[in-house]
């Protein structure tokens, strides 16, 4: 679980770290500045956690109204559709609700390799260009099916991690 940390933008009290909305919503009720007001807004930073969390956060644009979609997220979400969802907005420009979103919302084909030719090989292997003869095999130019590819494939990096992607 990430670990984020409420800032007030009011100088008089100080802030306060939490790990889920019920947590957040303990602290966040009983933070007084030193007037003994309540503290109305925050801004919220990722302190701790894995890195695709993080990319998660910078994407969702986290902030007290849309803080419990994005824990809803980390819960339910693997790996994979965290990625899904940081390159179809983060990358691709799609827009969501905070509140009701669904990876089914989203089409974004993706490929866990480091190059637009390791892509064009795989194609090849998987005999996406067709049974190709062993005797023609050398004569198959990756470095131009790898130009044509970038047409409609792009490449981003995720948290560490070298991702090719297709928007659909």
């Amino acid at each position: 679980m990430p670990l984020l940390h409420a800032q007030p933008y009011d100088l008089n009290v100080n802030g306060f770290y939490f790990e889920d909305l019920e947590d957040y919503a303990s602290k966040a009720v009983s933070n007084r500045n030193r007037f003994g007001d309540v503290v109305e807004e925050y801004e919220i930073q990722f302190i701790d956690g894995e890195g695709i969390d993080c990319a998660l956060v910078k994407v969702w644009g986290v902030n007290q109204a849309n803080i419990g979609g994005y824990f809803k997220a980390c819960d339910e979400w693997d790996d994979h559709g965290k990625r899904v969802f940081i390159i179809a907005v983060g990358e691709v420009g799609y827009e969501f609700d905070p509140e009701t979103v669904s990876l089914n919302d989203f089409d974004v084909d993706i490929y866990h390799t480091d190059s637009m030719k390791e892509l064009a090989q795989k194609f090849v292997d998987e005999g996406l260009f067709g049974d190709i003869p062993a005797h023609l095999e050398r004569y198959i130019d990756m470095d131009a099916i790898a130009r044509d590819l970038s047409f409609d494939y792009l490449e981003t990096d995720i948290a560490g991690e070298r991702l090719i992607y297709r928007p659909a």
